[in-house]
């Protein structure tokens, strides 16, 4: 598991992550070239900045970790996008940084630019600039590092540092000079207002970064906090115009990847004509969630769980998610892509993957997505008979009136965009066959939660079916792992209640809780475990897209359940189909 506790940064340590076979080229950049005869793999994703020095051993170069590099070959003009062959990283020539023994990477030259695209926006100010600030606050960023806001609005850098402000809390960890710190951070910000589409202002961009950097080396990272019609746009303009001159280049997409399997497949397409994919980043947040890191540990490292994870004793496995509010005023976003494009498809998705794969080689990134990888592959794509889609509708409750969805003045007034969404998936593997998962999002119901439930199967023979009685939800012990609120984990056991008799009861064996941690700092280091590889994504639409065509061919109506309910009846019956009781609407929670 990953751990926020950085108290030193080398920017240029090995990542966990095994490049694919394309990660040792570059789009970007005109430099001389070094042949590796053992390259680590930190290098063949990025260009790196060798300092050189002149010693008898010319043709030798030492790198930090002790590989060696050979045969220094300068290479003559080419153009800007032309791959480096296999085993070839860029380095440019200078006469910095001798030390005595060899060339060496000095990290503390080195710096990072983080450039916030569509800053002005609410997950800019709510979510990444307090990330990135809880990065800062735990030492987990470099020395040499700034960050950019850039969008179209109008704004100075003092009011920029004055809307971030507002959204910074030391919370992880109050200690006294949280004042001090966030005043530090601050003074790292800057903005830079300009057009996606723009290649000058970028170009622009690129001058004050270069400022900033100060002649190290310069990795880049750039956040989209941008609507996806525009993704292309701002991608081409800071490759071609804004990329890292001799260090890497990342860029951070934001869900959604595409609406359906064709338009998912036309944004990768799009991006790599620009970028190579191991420079593309898709983040699910939800895979940065303590308790969904916390998924392959559990099963992994715990000998109790592992045995159990099958057929032979589970029963079903569920993963809901709720929230108790509506889109208030996002519906215009939302009503293009609903809950299952929105929430199932990527989130409940992903979280299945890692829930249900196999014990990966390694804990390698690639390793762990080839395994995620192979489960959405072996899945039966979505069947419209196994899905529920329900709308909420205008509700009074203790004197206050909560709107209906088509109620949202930047939602249309006949709009049939499902608001809420139940699925039962299967995975035709040996491990799952038979198992159903069952999958459940929506907004505005009862409460807000994430968690996975994981109900196990009867004891054969049971003594105690006198006391217990034939209910199996009440028999069967079931696992809980609540993502939000309230991280836990849990298990619910049968024994005998205190006091004469016997009579028994289900106990809640609760719960080390766990704090939320970003995992943005995974960029820094080339970490990809928690990010979307594009196959791993074309799988898993090639699950839904059948399914949405449908429904919106169709013009399926959904289920209207009242605002702050617990949704459509619907649901109830698609799990009654396979046996099963949602968990969550149990006495017991």
């Amino acid at each position: 598991m990953a751990s926020t506790h950085c108290r030193s940064y080398s920017p240029l340590t090995p990542s966990s992550s095994t490049p694919s076979s394309s990660s040792s080229s570059s789009k970007l950049g005109h430099v001389n070239r070094v042949l590796v005869s053992s390259v680590p793999k930190r290098f063949l994703s990025a260009k790196l900045s060798i300092q050189s020095q002149t010693n008898s051993h010319q043709n030798v170069t030492l790198m930090q970790d002790g590989a060696v590099a050979t045969a220094v070959t300068p290479i003559g003009n080419e153009t800007p996008f032309k791959k480096l062959k296999d085993g070839l990283v860029s380095i440019p020539s200078t006469d910095k940084g001798k030390d005595g023994v060899g060339f060496y990477i000095n990290e503390n030259e080195s710096s990072v630019s983080i450039t916030v695209v569509g800053a002005s926006g609410d997950l800019a100010k709510k979510k990444i600039f307090p990330a990135l600030f809880a990065l800062y606050y735990e030492d987990c960023l470099p020395k040499h590092f700034t960050v950019y806001g850039y969008a179209r609005s109008k704004m100075t850098d003092a009011e920029l540092r004055t809307m971030v402000s507002k959204t910074l809390t030391c919370r992880i960890d109050k200690r006294a000079n949280c004042s001090e710190k966030m005043e530090q951070f601050l003074k790292r910000c800057f903005y830079h207002s300009g057009q996606y589409d723009s290649q000058e202002d970028f170009e622009e961009l690129d001058k004050k970064l270069k400022e900033h950097e100060g002649g190290r080396v310069s990795n880049r990272l750039f956040y989209l906090s941008i609507p996806p019609n525009i993704f292309i746009d701002a991608v081409k303009c800071a490759s071609l115009s804004a990329s890292a001159g001799n260090g890497w280049t990342r860029v951070i997409v934001e869900k959604p990847f595409g609406r359906d399997s064709e338009s998912s497949a036309a944004l990768t397409k799009a991006l790599k004509q620009y970028l190579e994919e191991d420079q593309i980043f898709r983040i699910d947040h939800y895979l940065g969630k303590e308790l969904v890191e916390n998924l392959s540990v559990l099963r992994f490292s715990n000998l109790i769980f592992e045995p159990l994870w099958s057929r032979q004793y589970i029963r079903n496995v569920q993963l809901i998610f709720s929230e108790d509010f509506g889109t208030e005023g996002r519906g215009g976003y939302f009503d293009n892509y609903g809950i299952i494009r929105d929430i199932m498809q990527n989130h409940l998705l992903q979280i299945l993957a890692l829930f249900a794969m196999e014990t990966p080689v390694s804990l390698d990134a690639e390793d762990i997505r080839n395994e995620k990888v192979k489960v959405l592959r072996s899945m039966r794509p979505l069947q419209l008979e196994n899905v529920v889609i329900g709308q909420y509708k205008s509700h009074k409750k203790g004197g206050v009136t909560y709107p209906a969805y088509t109620d949202d003045k930047t939602v249309p007034n006949d709009s049939l965009t499902p608001t809420f969404a139940a699925a039962a998936l299967f995975i035709d593997n040996a491990r799952w066959d038979g198992v159903p998962f069952l999958l459940k999002a929506g907004k505005a119901l009862h409460t807000k939660r994430a968690e996975i439930r994981v109900q196990f199967r009867h004891v054969p023979g049971n003594l105690y079916n006198r006391n217990i009685g034939t209910d199996l939800d009440r028999a069967t012990n079931e696992l809980v792992i609540r993502v939000q609120p309230d991280e836990a984990i849990y298990l619910k056991i049968n024994n005998k209640v205190p006091g004469l008799g016997m009579r028994l009861d289900r106990n809640i064996q609760r719960r080390f809780q766990m704090l939320m941690r970003g995992f943005c700092w995974m960029l820094f280091e080339g970490e990809r475990r928690l990010f979307i590889r594009s196959d791993e994504l074309d799988a898993a639409w090639s699950l839904f897209t059948p399914a949405l065509k449908e429904l919106e061919e169709k013009k399926i109506i959904p289920e209207y359940y009242p605002y702050g309910s617990r949704g459509p009846v619907g649901a109830h019956y698609l799990a009654a189909r396979y046996k099963v009781r949602w968990g969550d609407v149990g006495v017991e929670q």
